[in-house]
Order: C-alpha cells, then sequence, then structure tokens
C-alpha cells in the first residue's frame, strides 16, 4: 500500500487500484491542500437547434438545456464565441471537418485526405503537458463512435479532422478510446505489460473481478480507517464493481451464445448508445476522482455523425436532419437529438457534483467545456457556437450566468481565461484576442 499524490494505491497481481481521498490518510500537512481542478472537453457534432438553446433572460434553462437546469447554479452559458479558422477561408466544403479539428486548436486545418495532415497542438493537450507529472496520466481521450484517422471523410478532408478533437502535435491527432472494457482496463493496469496480460487472461479464465486482486490489501487499509471513511471506500468499490459488471453485461450484444459472464467477446462497443454514453462518462469520472488524470476529452459523436436515434424515435440519421432547411419536423427532430445529449450530460454532471471533496464537489472543483463545433448545422457557420462551461474551478469561477460575449469573439479566449484559473501562463492561443473578463 502506498501513497502517492494524495491518492492511496492499492495493489495486487497485475493491478493497481487507486483510491479517492481519504481524509483519514492524511499524514501531514501537504496532503489536506485543496483538491486538484479537472478539466474536461465534451464534444456534440452537427450543431444545435438554437431556437431550444439559449437559456432565458431570467436564466431559466428550458428545452434542450431543461435536462440540466437542476445545476444551472453551477453553469455559465456562454454565446457569441466563435472560432474563425474552423470557416473556409478559401478551401471550400469540410466545415464538419474544421469544426471539430479545429474546436480546441484554434488553427485552419490543411486540406488533405493524406498522411500530411496539419493542424495544431490542441488546448486539452496543452493541459496534459502542464500537469504531466502530477498524475498518472496526462490525459484521457474517449468517445462512443470510433473513426479511423486516415481517409476522406468531408469534401477532401482527412478522417483524422473529423473523428479527433485533441492534438498531441500539429500534425499527431490523439486516437480516442471508445470501448469500456479497454479503458476500464487501462485505469487499473500496473504497468507491467506481461504482468497485466496474465492478469487479463486469469480474469477471463476465471471470472474474477479487478477487485478480487486487491481484497487482502483494502482489507488491511480498512483497519486505517475512521467509520466514515471506511464507508467512502465501501461505496467507492462498489461503484466500481458496478461499472465492471455493466460493461460485461452490455457486451452481450456482440456474443453470440449470449453469454456474459466474462470479458472474452467484448471486442465492439455497446449497441445501447446511451449506456455507452455514461459508460464513458462513469471511467471519466473515476479517473477524476482517483486523480489517475486531470484532463479528459469525450467526443459524444464524431462530427458528422448521421447516427440515428430510434430510442427516441428519431429515425432518420443526424447529419441528414442537420440540413433542415427550417423544415419544421427536421429541426423538432434535431431538438430531441440535442435534448437527448444533455439528459447525458445531465448524468455525468449530477453524478460529478455527488462526490464530495472536502468543502467542495467534484464538479465544483473542475471546468467541464461542453458544446459544438458548428452553431446551425444547415448553415455550417461556426459564430455564436453553442457553449456552456460547468464548474466552477475550485470557488474561482462565478456561475450561474448566461454570459453574452461580443459577437465573434474567439472561443480561445475562453481557454485563455481557464489557463488563467490554473495558473497556466499562456499569453497566446490560436487567434485569441484576450481573456474573457466575466471569467477572469
Amino acid at each position: 500500500m502506498t501513497i502517492f499524490n494524495r491518492r492511496t494505491i492499492l495493489k495486487g497481481v497485475g493491478v493497481s487500484f487507486v483510491l479517492p481521498f481519504l481524509e483519514s490518510l492524511i499524514i501531514e500537512k501537504a496532503h489536506a491542500s485543496s483538491p486538484p481542478i479537472r478539466t474536461a472537453f465534451i464534444f456534440v457534432p452537427n450543431g444545435i437547434n438554437m431556437n431550444h438553446w439559449t437559456p432565458s433572460d431570467s436564466f431559466e434553462f428550458e428545452g434542450i438545456l431543461e435536462p440540466i437546469s437542476n445545476l444551472k447554479n453551477k453553469i455559465n452559458v456562454i454565446s457569441g464565441l466563435a472560432q474563425y479558422n474552423a470557416h473556409a477561408l478559401g478551401d471550400g466544403g469540410g466545415d464538419h471537418a474544421r469544426s471539430a479539428s479545429t474546436w480546441l486548436t484554434g488553427v485552419h486545418p490543411r486540406k488533405t485526405s493524406g498522411s500530411n495532415i496539419k493542424a495544431g497542438i490542441s488546448f486539452d493537450q496543452i493541459l496534459a503537458n502542464h500537469f504531466r507529472n502530477t498524475s498518472r496520466f496526462p490525459s484521457l481521450e474517449i468517445g462512443c463512435e470510433r473513426g479511423g484517422l486516415s481517409g476522406d471523410c468531408d469534401s477532401g478532408y482527412s478522417c483524422a479532422y473529423s473523428n479527433s478533437i485533441s492534438w498531441k502535435t500539429e500534425s499527431t491527432p490523439v486516437a480516442k478510446e471508445t470501448d469500456p472494457k479497454l479503458a476500464f482496463d487501462r485505469l487499473f493496469q500496473t504497468g507491467n505489460k506481461d504482468e497485466d496480460e496474465s492478469t487479463k487472461l486469469e480474469r477471463i479464465e476465471s471470472d474474477k473481478s479487478i477487485l478480487d486482486y486487491v481484497l487482502a490489501d483494502a482489507k488491511r487499509l480498512s483497519l486505517r480507517l475512521g467509520k466514515t471513511d471506511r464507508v467512502k471506500l465501501d461505496e467507492y468499490m462498489t461503484g466500481v464493481r458496478e461499472i465492471e459488471n455493466r460493461i460485461k453485461l452490455f457486451s452481450k450484444g456482440f456474443n453470440e451464445n449470449h453469454e456474459i459472464n466474462n470479458f472474452k467477446n467484448l471486442d465492439k462497443t455497446p449497441r445501447d448508445y446511451q449506456e455507452h454514453i455514461r459508460l464513458m462518462g462513469d471511467l471519466m469520472i473515476l479517473a477524476f476522482q482517483t486523480d489517475t488524470t486531470r484532463v479528459s476529452t469525450f467526443m459524444f459523436a464524431n462530427e458528422g455523425s448521421n447516427r440515428a436515434y430510434k430510442m427516441i424515435g428519431v429515425n432518420d440519421g443526424h447529419h441528414e436532419l442537420s440540413h433542415h432547411q427550417k423544415n419544421v419536423e427536421k429541426l423538432d427532430a434535431l431538438k430531441k437529438i440535442n435534448t437527448f445529449h444533455t439528459s447525458q450530460l445531465s448524468y455525468i454532471l449530477n453524478k460529478m457534483n455527488s462526490i464530495q471533496e472536502g468543502e467542495r464537489t467534484l464538479l465544483e472543483n473542475s471546468m467541464i467545456v461542453y458544446g459544438a463545433g458548428i452553431c446551425d448545422g444547415d448553415r455550417h457557420n461556426h459564430d455564436d457556437l453553442p457553449i456552456l462551461l460547468a464548474g466552477n474551478c475550485g470557488g474561482k469561477i462565478k456561475t450561474g450566468k448566461h454570459i453574452i460575449t461580443k459577437k465573434s469573439t474567439p472561443m480561445n479566449n475562453l481557454f485563455l481565461s481557464m489557463a488563467d484559473k490554473l495558473n497556466i501562463s499562456l499569453e497566446k492561443f490560436g487567434d485569441s484576442s484576450g481573456k474573457l473578463h466575466e471569467i477572469v
């Protein structure tokens, strides 16, 4: 059992089980410092039905924002932001590809479907580099739609531009993980490849839980904990087991024998899209809660996605519907899709808000950016983007406001402001023109 970066790590063969901060284990004043700030960037494709997005003058959340209305005092909705470099700028079609690749980079991507792709280092990776030595993983990139990083996906633009919002370098997009099992294993592996593979095989054959490998260590730890922390430890481990069992359950659709008692056949993503989003969201929260990482990107779907949402009564493809031409029925279907997405956001934010960290919650100790790189999918415009910022950065940001910026204010100004709150010196990013005084 070891103390690392304010966290306790339970050790088992092939398993490194990181726990959330437990007050009973404070052994010196350094461990009583404020919880770290986490940042996440959650992306949705194809724009938003803006007629049902903007909050009322009294900051009431209706329409698309209604599912997160209970958290409105911990959210700022920001209107007027733009990513200028997502516009064509002489390159013709390809707004979907540009919208995703520019969203966190602020850089106009090179139009190519070959290997000579070029955008810019994304803001999440700037943060990841800054926190590289403070967490086990600098960043976590996840999503719910597979997609290659080669080939032509949008009017001569490489699929890399549409399928990734995180860029490690100007020519290296970061591939996201869409498989819940692989993401789960990554969070709990020891880093010893041979040992990890051996443990995985044993788990498959014996149907063991990852918790089975750390129970002895957990029992020894429990003797050192106060009553409150013992309950907290039990709740946490129960939560991990629940996620593990849900991952097994949602592999059922891909097992021709309909067996759900092991991970052997989980080589695809769950068919239930809502549960897929929530599973990946739970894993992101787990990584934040244990300080395994402080930075994450999450693509609910790839840009230009034409997924149908039959579970909410929308049988046509999302991308096709986004070209609504003001058709009332298509706009109503878009509203349903947009509301479905914010319902999943609500699940994630409310869970984060239920996790107490000293005087604040995990949500309050975070900055969560949610939104799209296109405003209206029919116009393919990249100004007045639908953006909200949840969490108040450990009390450093006043929330519960509709911030209306000057028209076409660079979205990169928001990133400068977030860097400022994290005490990161960043004078310029993309086409930034300064910080948002409403946040700073």
